[in-house]
């Protein structure tokens, strides 16, 4: 397509060159690791926030577990579609999170997972120590997040993921502030 420049006042309007766009960088380990690592880590955090309109004794608590489930349930989505885009693998429900770590493979690995043990910690407990519990595990899932979100910034080529990297750390920063706010008040 030319680019039109204007003329000075009085002058004609001058036609250049046709406008370039860059391609998009295309996508590196850093950036598949990242979605083929968070996909499962949402996930856990979803799983942790549905126990928490049965168990949590805190609204503040149940409503932070909302916005959670609000915010990653599309976020999700998002990452499997843009890893189908690029015939790549994409975690599900079923498999192992483990499967999806990089850090199995010498790279940096998913970071802030909770063990079997701690789910079931967490599933069992109800009230003030539910609350507890929740906020103390969502905390260090998110500063886990954080940290994937940290390398992929720097180290990832694809745009979108950078996107959705910075988008994670904003997210996840503030709400880290809120949970240690609620925590202290606990």
């Amino acid at each position: 397509m030319p680019v039109v420049r204007p003329g000075l006042p009085g002058e004609p309007a001058k036609s250049g060159g046709a406008v370039t766009t860059e391609e998009p960088a295309p996508w590196n380990h850093s950036d598949i690791a990242f979605v083929q690592m968070m996909i499962p880590h949402h996930a856990q955090a979803l799983e942790m926030s549905r126990l928490a309109p049965e168990r949590a004794e805190n609204r503040q608590v149940r409503g932070l577990a909302e916005r959670i489930e609000a915010a990653q349930a599309p976020e999700i989505l998002l990452m499997a579609s843009w890893l189908e885009e690029q015939n790549i693998d994409v975690p599900s429900a079923a498999e192992d999170p483990l499967d999806y770590d990089h850090g199995a493979h010498g790279h940096d690995g998913m970071e802030g997972m909770l063990t079997p043990r701690e789910l079931k910690e967490l599933a069992a407990a109800r009230g003030r120590a539910f609350d507890r519990l929740y906020l103390s595990s969502m905390i260090r899932h998110h500063e886990g997040a954080l940290m994937m979100a940290d390398r992929v910034a720097v180290d990832g080529s694809a745009l979108l993921v950078r996107e959705l990297a910075a988008d994670v750390a904003s997210g996840q920063s503030a709400e880290i502030g809120r949970m240690q706010e609620l925590l202290k008040g606990l």
